[in-house]
């Protein structure tokens, strides 16, 4: 039997690094809750690089369950196997961000100018994973998703899937490494603002009354990553590259080191790992902003969470073990919800930004309630498309796609890949880049700040955010 159509069980999971996962999620998610009320630094500061974690976490778990299945598993049985895994609830976050997109327009005014013929390519771009560029933003952020903004780091897996399928998988665990160390390079390179390729320039420009304000320049940080910008392709793959990396390269130095002893392989293990190292993760999301602004000290920082702590905890999750039926109970229920809550809290934070920005001047209560709401219904929501459409759904596709020599319905494959080229085609088109047809298209473009741009006072960001509004007001 040909290798593409042997179905391959799923290895066990390692349910601490699931609960993990699901602890990491909760903490974006009140990360992204404390951003709303920021101005530049703000509370939950570091809540962003659980994303760094998520791919260190993923280049584990790829490395794990399919480093030793290619002499049964084809590579299209591979990505057949992955985007069961993760596309139904893709598709599912752009749904939900479509079906709340104009209850934002409070804090983002662009929405309601969006024509229909953009919100429709834009919505079938996004269930295709096809991301928009800055002409087709339909929000005000540039994102590559404007339905659902972390859209964009599961574009990141995906090109780390595919990096894997094609590359990484083939080259030995030394030529691994070698490419995780250049990789440790690129991520100091955003930390430690040393900008080798020339990508953060300085900016300026004199304001009316005389003022000069200067923005930009090196990062000292890796937010960022969610547009198609040369700056931001940079960032989204430096922080792609090395906890990827270096989750596989542990997932293959493991399993040479089991013993009856030891049948993990890891050489960190600790009663109650589980427990310990969510607090500490915690911890890593909570800590301020070290030094009060974007400099070296937080860039040292970051990059030690990201090169050293995050592969320990990993290390700690893969080596502990539950050992009460509550623990492990709590680590499924964590591992359950944690790719359809980060994949689908953030339309319901968009509606948190307008009610915030229409209702500046509510009591602090109402603020705080509101908060806790839409916390508690990300997760109510998550759980409940979990067991309504993602688990039936992923069941489907492998009964009926994954097993034997099935196939999805052909009208299923022939509309979706219609669909797919129509929408890429319109958006390339009004984007302009189709000029080879002689065919131009230019839309004067609004920018809303996002909370967590990179400034060193709110005053400079109020600036920033003048300059930028001015700007797009006379077409500069």
């Amino acid at each position: 039997m040909a290798k593409q159509n042997v179905y391959l069980e799923s290895k066990p999971r390692y349910e601490i690094l699931d609960g993990l996962r699901g602890v990491a999620a909760l903490m974006v998610i009140v990360f992204h809750l404390f951003e709303t009320y920021s101005h530049g630094q703000q509370h939950i500061n570091h809540g962003y690089l659980a994303v760094d974690f998520f791919f260190v976490l993923s280049g584990f778990v790829v490395g794990y369950a399919y480093d030793d299945r290619w002499n049964k598993m084809s590579t299209w049985g591979f990505f057949k196997r992955r985007l069961t895994r993760l596309h139904p609830m893709v598709i599912m976050g752009t749904v939900v961000g479509a079906c709340l997109f104009f209850f934002g327009a409070g804090a983002f005014p662009k929405v309601m100018s969006t024509p229909l013929w953009k919100f429709l390519v834009c919505f079938v771009m996004g269930l295709f994973m096809i991301p928009t560029g800055p002409k087709m933003d339909i929000r005000g952020w540039s994102e590559t998703n404007s339905f659902n903004g972390p859209n964009w780091t599961l574009t990141l897996e995906y090109i780390g899937n595919i990096l894997y399928a094609f590359i990484f998988r083939r080259l030995p665990t030394y030529v691994l490494c070698i490419l995780c160390a250049l990789a440790a390079v690129l991520t100091l390179d955003l930390t430690m603002g040393w900008d080798i390729f020339g990508l953060f320039p300085v900016n300026e420009f004199t304001r009316p009354d005389g003022t000069l304000v200067q923005f930009g320049g090196p990062q000292y940080h890796v937010k960022g990553g969610w547009s198609l910008t040369a700056q931001q392709i940079y960032i989204g793959m430096t922080r792609l590259l090395y906890p990827f990396l270096c989750g596989l390269i542990i997932s293959r130095i493991l399993p040479k080191h089991r013993s009856e002893s030891n049948p993990s392989g890891s050489p960190i293990h600790a009663k109650g790992g589980f427990w310990w190292a969510a607090l500490l993760l915690v911890i890593i999301f909570s800590v301020p902003c070290i030094g009060g602004k974007d400099g070296v000290p937080n860039g040292l920082y970051q990059a030690f969470m990201i090169i050293l702590v995050f592969p320990f905890i990993v290390l700690l999750g893969a080596g502990s073990k539950t050992t009460d039926p509550k623990s492990t109970a709590i680590c499924k229920w964590l591992g359950d919800i944690s790719y359809p809550i980060y994949i689908t809290h953030y339309p319901l934070m968009y509606m948190q930004m307008a009610f915030a920005n229409s209702h500046k001047d509510a009591p602090l209560w109402i603020h705080i309630a509101v908060s806790v709401g839409i916390f508690i219904m990300s997760i109510i929501l998550a759980y409940g498309l979990f067991k309504v459409y993602d688990e039936p759904v992923r069941k489907w596709l492998t009964e009926h796609w994954l097993k034997g020599e099935q196939r999805l319905p052909s009208w299923l494959t022939i509309s979706g890949c219609t669909l797919a080229v129509l929408a890429l085609f319109s958006g390339l088109y009004h984007t302009n880049n189709l000029k080879f047809l002689g065919l131009e298209y230019e839309e004067p473009q609004a920018v809303v700040a996002r909370p967590t741009q990179n400034a060193d006072s709110s005053g400079e960001t109020a600036y920033l955010e003048d300059f930028l509004t001015e700007s797009s007001d006379t077409g500069e």
